[in-house]
C-alpha cells in the first residue's frame, strides 16, 4: 500500500497539471450553471404574481408580494385567485344552467363576491426551493380548474388532493406550510392553515391588534407529511412514520368594521427580530396604527420600509395586507 493518491480519470490529471486548462474547464461550468439558473428563472418568472394582479372585490382592498432572501427567488410563494378575471363565470354558469346544475350555477354567482389567496412557505429558500413552490402552484391551479367544474369553487378537496399528491412525491425533510383563504366582499375570510401562522388582525376603531385564540382554529400538519386518516389508497401509501391527519376544516375570521386590517404571512416575516432580538410582530401594530388610513399597497410599502430599518432578514418574507373599506 502506498500514500500516494492516484486518479482513474487522465483528464483530472492533465488538468492538474495545466492551470489553464483548469480555468477554461471552471469557466465552462460557470456559464453553464448561469445559463440554468437563467432558464430556472425564466420559466419560474409567470408564477410570480404582478402588482396588477391583486383579486379586485367590492369592499376589499388586498396586495402582497415575496421578497426573497437571496433577491430572485425562494421558498414562498403566493397565488391570487380574482374569480371574476382568471374564470369565465358567466359562460360557465351557462354551461351549468345547460347540463342542469343549478346549485353549482349558484355557488358560480356567490364567486363573484370573493377572492382567493394561497400563501406558501417551502423549508428553504433556494433556487431548488422555487421549484417545489412552482410544483405547488401549477398543482393547485390543475386541480381548481377541476374544481371550478364540478363544483362552482375551490373546496377542502383540493387540499385533501394535493397533500396526497406530495405526500407520495416529497420527502418529510423538505416540506410546505401553506394557508389558503377566502375573502368575501362583507369582510369574511375563511381558510385552510397546513402548520401556517395564523393571520393577524388589527382594529381600526381600537387601533390594536384584537386577541384571536389559537384555539378556535383547526390547524394541520404541513402540506405532504402525513396522508389522511380515510383515503381510498391508503393501504397503498408508504407507512406514515409521523402519522395520519384528520379531514381538513375550514376556519373563519370576520373584518368586522371599515378599516380593519388583516395581515397573512410567512414564517420569515413572523420570525423576524432585530440583532438585540426584539421581534417585528412587537413593532408592527405601531406600524400601522400610523399607516391604517392608507390603502393596501401602500401599507404593504410602508411596512417594507420598517422591516427595512429594523434588521437584517435571515429568510424569505413574504406577507399580504387585506384591508376592509
Amino acid at each position: 500500500m502506498t500514500d500516494t493518491m492516484t486518479s482513474s480519470d487522465p483528464s483530472s490529471n492533465a488538468l492538474l497539471g495545466d492551470p489553464e486548462a483548469t480555468v477554461a474547464k471552471l469557466t465552462e461550468e460557470l456559464r453553464e450553471a448561469k445559463a440554468e439558473i437563467k432558464n430556472l428563472l425564466d420559466l419560474s418568472a409567470p408564477l410570480v404574481p404582478k402588482p396588477g394582479n391583486t383579486p379586485r372585490i367590492h369592499g376589499i382592498d388586498i396586495y402582497g408580494e415575496s421578497v426573497p432572501l437571496h433577491g430572485v427567488l425562494g421558498g414562498d410563494h403566493i397565488i391570487f385567485i380574482d374569480y371574476n378575471r382568471r374564470y369565465d363565470i358567466d359562460k360557465r354558469i351557462e354551461c351549468a344552467l345547460a347540463s342542469g346544475k343549478e346549485s353549482v350555477a349558484n355557488t358560480l354567482k356567490a364567486t363573484r363576491r370573493k377572492a382567493g389567496i394561497l400563501l406558501a412557505d417551502v423549508s428553504g429558500h433556494s433556487l431548488t426551493d422555487a421549484a417545489l413552490a412552482g410544483r405547488l402552484h401549477d398543482a393547485f391551479l390543475s386541480c381548481a380548474l377541476y374544481e371550478m367544474d364540478l363544483f362552482g369553487t375551490i373546496t377542502a378537496r383540493v387540499f385533501e388532493t394535493l397533500n396526497i399528491r406530495f405526500y407520495k412525491s416529497t420527502s418529510v425533510s423538505k416540506f410546505i406550510t401553506m394557508i389558503y383563504g377566502e375573502v368575501s366582499e362583507d369582510g369574511a375570510f375563511q381558510f385552510i392553515s397546513a402548520a401556517h401562522p395564523a393571520p393577524i388582525v388589527f382594529s381600526n376603531e381600537y387601533d390594536r391588534f384584537v386577541d384571536i385564540a389559537p384555539d378556535r382554529f383547526a390547524i394541520y400538519p404541513p402540506l405532504g407529511t402525513q396522508p389522511p386518516e380515510y383515503h381510498v389508497d391508503r393501504e397503498k401509501l408508504r407507512t406514515a412514520v409521523l402519522g395520519y391527519k384528520k379531514k381538513y376544516e375550514i376556519n373563519e375570521i370576520s373584518l368586522m368594521g371599515s378599516g380593519d386590517i388583516m395581515i397573512l404571512f410567512s414564517d420569515g416575516f413572523s420570525e423576524f427580530s432585530s440583532q438585540d432580538g426584539t421581534p417585528f410582530l412587537s413593532h408592527l401594530e405601531v406600524v400601522l396604527r400610523s399607516v391604517k388610513h392608507l390603502g393596501a399597497a401602500e401599507i404593504w410599502k410602508a411596512v417594507r420600509e420598517a422591516i427595512s430599518g429594523f434588521g437584517t432578514p435571515g429568510d424569505d418574507i413574504t406577507y399580504v395586507v387585506i384591508k376592509k373599506s
